[in-house]
């Protein structure tokens, strides 16, 4: 017998041919953020939610999450749109390096994957609805909290601050471990003391 490589993906929610999308009631509603005194801080208008979802999970998806400039032809104005992006990206990752064993446990995956978002049954962090699926990012960032380590350099240091940066840019966190550099007590090679990991 010979063996099938690959992820074999049971359906738990979803049916063969069944369309995903049409397991949740659809209406569009403002997505609308008020600031302290009462003003506008966010709007999109005609956003297209599952009717189950929150006013608070509307706010969220629309202000954060849906790509492109506010007001123009290309932005998100759908759920749908956010989570096909999203979800389809990352099963076609999946098929492209090989990961299932069939099409049919490659479409499981991905209308179980759409399932679970849809419902919101799961959810991933920030970085991946903000960075997966967009042609300008074929290695899109996907983790939301990076540990940095520093070496005691002056050039390291300030690599730091360029990575930490670029990982902010991105909707990441970071940490850096400190360890590493001399106390303020400590005494320098040209003399004088150094700053310490904490002015850093």
């Amino acid at each position: 017998e010979r063996r099938v490589r690959g992820l074999t993906i049971e359906r738990h929610f979803t049916r063969p041919g069944e369309d995903v999308w049409s397991t949740v009631q659809w209406e569009r509603r403002t997505a609308l953020i008020l600031g302290d005194k009462g003003e506008e801080v966010f709007r999109q208008d005609d956003v297209e939610v599952p009717a189950s979802w929150s006013q608070l999970a509307v706010n969220v998806v629309a202000s954060k999450y849906f790509r492109g400039h506010l007001g123009s032809p290309e932005r998100e104005r759908s759920v749908r749109q956010l989570i096909t992006r999203v979800a389809y990206t990352v099963a076609d990752w999946g098929k492209k390096d090989g990961y299932f064993a069939t099409e049919e446990d490659y479409l499981a995956f991905r209308d179980e994957l759409t399932y679970l978002l849809l419902h919101q049954m799961a959810a991933f962090n920030s970085p991946v609805w903000f960075n997966v699926g967009l042609p300008d990012r074929p290695k899109p960032q996907c983790s939301a909290c990076f540990i940095n380590s520093v070496e005691d350099t002056m050039e390291s240091i300030l690599t730091l601050a360029k990575t930490e940066g670029m990982l902010f840019k991105f909707g990441s966190g970071t940490g850096t471990n400190l360890s590493t550099l001399r106390s303020s007590r400590e005494h320098l090679q040209g003399g004088g003391t150094a700053s310490g990991p904490v002015s850093f």
